[in-house]
């Protein structure tokens, strides 16, 4: 067989914001494709602060099998961070300090595995390549359990953790039906959800009907009414004998505040929301004076392989082979989106999109996916969320437990001084 040579220049890869089941499926993507076509693929550790900091790691050290499983390992293989550059004209000497890396190592791609904040990271990269003359190819790669990415159908990473609350909703709904007489009338559960519902809506699939739950699902798309939300709350309790509340952690109120505001905010710059579920609780109590229990899955719904969708693990893993396709085939400033053909049976092919048309930009629920009462999804919602979460995908296990990789991840020797925050 003949001897494939090595490209010329190096690929690097990130991951960026918060991670996903399924995230290091992409990451098993890019490296695989990486290494079948040639080319020596470095990962930053911790996102692009990896980058900045000149601290690589070299993936060629680590094993064909090890690779591979990525694609059943939740989590964050290299790293992740909520790091956002600011603008090029507000701090230059970032991107700068990023294409000095680059130039050291011979990075001649730059794929950032993230949301929206990734993907205007990519496209100002792409931007100060060229301005600074360096031969750089820069993608963005999808990842948000969101799914508020634009021109994309789905986002890897959603379809997991809407089966793990279609699934939860179910599951903790039987739980309370079975104690109402007596106990809980009242279930409340949280879900993540800043500006879009999708996860919320997913919890939707557990049931279908006015006596199935979810009762009443919250949206941040909608104006949290509380007298008809009080109103419905205690007619579903009269009429079931129980109710289940799903509530996006975005919710707000007619002045535009987050019921959950917690007064503070992240890296990015977004308000830290401090849940949305025990404000919920103890409006139900205090005004109704129903016995209640809240629940907040927090990193739990974005980190539960063991109950990955199988469509969306392959959806992850398509769009990283796709993003190593697209960047030596001399694409710029682009991301492999994913195209539904069809709802049933489902089909989907993935295709180029400018990162332009991406970036900071949000999508959110359309309004015909949210019955007209604003408490539950249509039956469109229902047959685009259906196929994002079927098929098993779970992972190996031993002694009842699921078998995950860690990787070596050995460092690439440094090359330059230290970077110095501006």
């Amino acid at each position: 067989m003949p001897i494939r040579r090595p490209v010329q220049g190096k690929l690097l890869y990130a991951q960026s914001g918060g991670v996903t089941a399924v995230i290091n499926a992409t990451a098993a993507g890019v490296i695989e494709t990486a290494r079948a076509k040639g080319v020596k693929a470095y990962a930053a550790r911790n996102g692009i602060l990896g980058a900045l900091r000149e601290d690589l790691i070299d993936t060629g050290r680590e094993s064909k099998a090890a690779i591979a499983a990525l694609r059943h390992t939740p989590g964050g293989a290299f790293g992740s961070c909520r790091y956002k550059l600011k603008s090029l004209e507000a701090n230059r000497a970032e991107y700068e300090r990023l294409i000095e890396v680059f130039r050291a190592h011979d990075i001649r791609w730059f794929l950032y595995n993230g949301g929206n904040d990734s993907a205007d990271t990519a496209l100002k990269l792409s931007q100060i390549g060229k301005a600074m003359g360096y031969d750089l190819r820069c993608i963005g790669v999808p990842k948000t359990v969101d799914n508020d990415l634009a021109v994309t159908d789905c986002c890897p990473g959603f379809g997991s953790v809407a089966k793990y609350t279609a699934i939860s909703t179910l599951e903790a709904s039987l739980d309370v039906a079975s104690m109402a007489e007596t106990s809980t009338k009242v279930f409340i559960l949280e879900v993540m959800g800043r500006h879009a519902g999708w996860i919320a809506a997913a919890a939707g699939l557990a049931g279908n009907g006015p006596d199935e739950a979810p009762h009443i699902i919250l949206f941040p798309e909608n104006v949290f009414d509380e007298a008809a939300f009080l109103a419905r709350v205690k007619a579903t309790v009269e009429r079931v004998g129980w109710c289940t509340v799903v509530a996006s952690e975005g919710i707000r109120n007619a002045a535009g505040q987050f019921l959950a505001d917690a007064g503070t905010r992240d890296a990015f710059g977004h308000v830290q929301l401090g849940g949305v579920a025990p404000t919920l609780a103890a409006l139900v109590k205090q005004k109704l004076g129903y016995k209640y229990h809240w629940a907040l899955p927090d990193y739990l719904q974005r980190s539960a392989r063991h109950a990955a969708a199988k469509v969306d693990v392959e959806q992850a893993h398509a769009v990283g082979k796709a993003a190593v396709d697209y960047a030596l085939a001399g694409m710029n400033a682009v991301m492999p989106v994913i195209v539904r053909g069809s709802d049933a049976p489902y089909r989907w092919k993935i295709e180029p999109a400018p990162l332009a048309k991406i970036a900071n930009r949000e999508k959110k629920m359309p309004k015909g996916f949210i019955t007209r009462d604003g408490f539950g999804i249509t039956a469109a919602a229902r047959r685009y969320l259906a196929p994002l979460i079927a098929g098993e995908a779970p992972p190996p296990a031993k002694n009842g437990l699921p078998v995950y990789v860690r990787l070596k991840n050995l460092p690439v020797a440094r090359k330059l001084a230290p970077w110095t925050p501006a």
